[in-house]
């Protein structure tokens, strides 16, 4: 079983400051005690095949997962990161991504504002279908939110 959920959302800063945050390693930071108890750079630098290791916070349903940049395009601001161990993996997921592209906002002439969107793209072992419905767009809006207020906060 296969399916997507996708949230987008427009930020009052020019796309390339929120590629610097949304593109890098600096979003996991932001997300630390808010909605991560604590992130640990396993390998890399950010950049296509880094693997961090998220804590979640307690109720938050897993204890952990791991997950790679599986793409970093620095040149059209999108990212994509698989879970590679734990969390959704642990429950009959054989794939959990988020991709993350930054635009330009089409109705801003200024550039002064961009739109994030996030993808969520996930698939299911057909014995663990049920699991499916654990999948919600609480995490893409809880991201949004957070990259939002840190951007906004450093405007």
């Amino acid at each position: 079983m296969f399916g997507t959920l996708s949230e987008e959302a427009e930020v009052k800063v020019p796309a390339i400051k929120a590629w610097a945050l949304y593109g890098t390693l600096e979003l996991a930071k932001a997300a630390a005690g808010k909605m991560l108890e604590a992130v640990d750079v396993e390998e890399g630098d950010g950049g296509a095949g880094t693997i961090l290791k998220l804590t979640l916070l307690p109720g938050l349903g897993f204890k952990y997962y791991k997950e790679k940049f599986t793409k970093v395009d620095n040149e059209n601001k999108v990212k994509e990161t698989e879970i590679v161990e734990g969390g959704f993996l642990d429950i009959g997921f054989i794939l959990y991504r988020i991709r993350i592209e930054i635009k330009e906002n089409p109705k801003d002439d200024t550039g002064s504002s961009c739109v994030v969107k996030l993808t969520l793209e996930y698939e299911v072992k057909e014995e663990a279908a049920a699991n499916a419905s654990l999948v919600t767009n609480a995490p893409l809006l809880a991201l949004l939110s957070v990259g939002s207020e840190h951007l906004l906060k450093s405007n």
